[in-house]
């Protein structure tokens, strides 16, 4: 962003220093005059009087240049600390900011008071409503050529500290198990505290073992072939955060493992001994024997997330799950008004602890908006990538299963009208159309006689819809809460895994938004990426970066592919609403929290190959830059 103009500064100093409110002008022609009447030029004057003059006529001219030339120079440099709790932010091209509030869709300007939107509108609107209703002047923030403003972006689906947990070692894209370990070794090998003590615990995320070459499961043998690696405590999370991969240390300190677990996969070798993978339930064995996470570590974890979070345009995140240790970090973090991004969270159910929805107090809006907590997350089954989805028919790639339900239709009906009752939001996980059907089934028994408005119920991921299930949202007023970069990930297996019909289901967000449902956006990064941006370009083009689909350069099932306009409102104001707080955020509207994010180029107008070359400038929270500068 910058000041005004060369050329503007010539016109008005006025401009330069605030929009409005000094009369005093700084014309250099003006001045020129008002020099040239006051001087001593008269007739009688010598020709080397006339040169002398002139002289100081143009030092001072230059004086007056070089003061403007100093204060942009100088504004440049220091505009982040130099911005007052006051200030307009203003397109020197018309309505470049996108709003998202449905009266006024566009503005040339926005005014900013201590934190909120105060109007926005044309320059002349904005001035004009500034000098009646405050005092004192107002700073002007000008975009550069092609930039844009939008409300601050969203995340409906998220989880914060895995993420931060995630970037510790490279897991993602790796091609061969051989190679995954290596990555353990060298990151082993990067801390001597790690390294020079075996008792210390290893844990990663991200790998998938649909994308390397030889596609089959890893086992703990993999780490023991490695000196460096062999003999720790290692567990490493699947790309979709279903799957543990674990040690042979591990193994043993799990013992003795059940034969089976409901809701989950323990895989074995042709002998029956645990292989090392645990799959969706059956992950809880593993989680039992790890050291929970220290305050300090997880204040790190929060601290890598948020940065990045930052820096691609995030104001507010969905965390999708939420037990009782991080919960407990963020409210103390809210408490003592140290959150640095806004945190909607979704309290873990454990169907196997007593019922806490009439005795847990929701957390509303603590730490100045930072932190909310009035939502209880269900997993409903497991993942399209490890086959743990739940079916209606058997897996197209695997016709001796239907993938599994992680909680029994009877426990949903039981506890879903509970906690509605209770005035608790009600957002539980299904993939498949079988998991979706049945708590869409729950819902509706349990929405019967409720005020659907008051809870907005909604459904993670519904992934996978029968046609029968789809027309239900509409009625039900469930959110459908999708992640669009999960489209672009699984469209290349998809169809190999359901067939050519029931794959038609698969991710369809316009055929659920015209049976009447709200949709809100999410990445449910670190599974995918963070950035919005790319999840705004797998709405919009259901193609891969590199441009290419199974269906071709068209898209993958083009015809399920989401405007521009609704992308952008799935990733701002629908959040807002799917977390209860469209009153505050969402959008840029008078009254409302002024969180907004500076774009370098136009979303909605350039070409879909360079969405993902767009470059966030600056990130805004409560009025002030958390990311980049004004």
């Amino acid at each position: 962003m910058s000041s005004d103009t060369l050329d503007s500064k010539a016109k008005s100093a006025a401009d330069m220093f605030v929009v409005h409110g000094a009369n005093r002008e700084a014309d250099p022609e003006k001045a020129a005059v008002r020099i040239s009447s006051g001087s001593a030029f008269t007739t009688r004057q010598t020709s080397s009087a006339r040169s002398r003059t002139f002289k100081h006529l143009l030092a001072v001219l230059a004086l007056v240049l070089s003061g403007y030339l100093y204060y942009d120079s100088f504004a440049s440099r220091s505009q982040q600390t130099s911005l007052s709790g006051s200030y307009a932010v203003c397109s020197r091209e018309g309505a470049q900011i996108y709003t998202v509030d449905p009266d006024s869709l566009r503005a040339q300007c926005l005014v900013v008071k201590d934190g909120k939107f105060v109007s926005t509108g044309s320059l002349e609107h904005v001035q004009s409503l500034w000098r009646k209703t405050s005092l004192g002047q107002l700073q002007v923030r000008y975009l550069e050529p092609g930039q844009i403003v939008v409300p601050g972006m969203s995340d409906s689906h998220t989880h914060v500290l895995e993420y931060g947990e995630k970037k510790q070692i490279p897991l993602e894209g790796t091609s061969s198990i051989e190679e995954t370990v290596k990555n353990v070794r060298d990151y082993i090998l990067s801390d001597p505290d790690i390294l020079n003590d075996k008792s210390k615990w290893v844990e990663g995320w991200g790998w998938d073992h649909t994308k390397w070459l030889l596609e089959r499961w890893p086992t703990s043998a993999a780490f023991e072939a490695d000196p460096v690696v062999a003999g720790r405590p290692i567990v490493l999370r699947s790309k979709d955060g279903h799957g543990y991969w674990v040690s042979n240390v591990v193994l043993q300190a799990m013992e003795p493992i059940p034969d089976e677990v409901e809701g989950g996969v323990i895989m074995r070798d042709s002998s029956g001994r645990p292989t090392g993978v645990f799959l969706d339930i059956a992950g809880d064995l593993v989680t039992a024997v790890q050291p929970p996470p220290s305050f300090a570590t997880l204040k790190k974890r929060l601290d890598v997330t948020v940065k990045d979070a930052h820096a691609v345009g995030l104001t507010s995140v969905h965390d999708a799950y939420l037990n009782p240790l991080p919960l407990e970090f963020f409210r103390r973090e809210a408490n003592a008004g140290t959150l640095p991004i806004r945190v909607y969270g979704m309290k873990y159910f454990d169907e196997t602890a007593p019922y806490w929805g009439d005795s847990f107090e929701k957390i509303i809006r603590a730490g100045n908006n930072r932190l909310t907590v009035r939502s209880v997350k269900i997993v409903g089954d497991g993942a399209l990538r490890s086959g743990g989805a739940a079916l209606y028919e058997p897996y197209t790639d695997n016709p001796e299963t239907r993938g599994f339900m992680r909680v029994s239709p009877e426990i949903l009906n039981e506890f879903i009208p509970k906690f509605m009752a209770d005035g608790w939001q009600v957002n539980v996980h299904a993939i498949g159309d079988r998991a979706n059907g049945v708590v869409l089934d729950a819902f509706e028994a349990a929405l019967a006689s409720a005020n659907v408005t008051a809870l907005r119920p909604r459904l993670e991921h519904a992934q996978i819809l029968a046609p029968k299930d789809m027309a239900r949202f509409g009625d039900l007023g469930v959110i459908a809460s999708v992640q669009p970069t999960h489209a672009t990930s699984d469209m290349w297996f998809g169809e190999a895994r359901l067939g050519p019909e029931r794959v038609k289901g698969l991710y369809a967000f316009r055929s659920i938004m015209e049976n009447g449902a709200r949709i809100t956006l999410g990445s449910d990064f670190p599974v995918e990426d963070m950035n919005p941006l790319a999840g705004f370009y797998a709405a919009i083009t259901r193609v891969s970066r590199e441009g290419t689909s199974p269906h071709g350069p068209g898209g993958w099932f083009p015809e399920q592919r989401m405007t521009r306009e609704e992308a952008l409102k799935g990733m701002t104001l629908d959040p807002a609403y799917a977390s209860f707080s469209e009153d505050i955020l969402g959008s840029i509207t008078p009254g409302k929290l002024a969180d907004f994010v500076v774009l370098s180029a136009d979303i909605m107008s350039i070409p879909p190959k360079e969405l993902l070359t767009t470059q966030v400038v600056a990130t805004v929270i409560d009025g002030k830059p958390v990311y980049g500068s004004l």
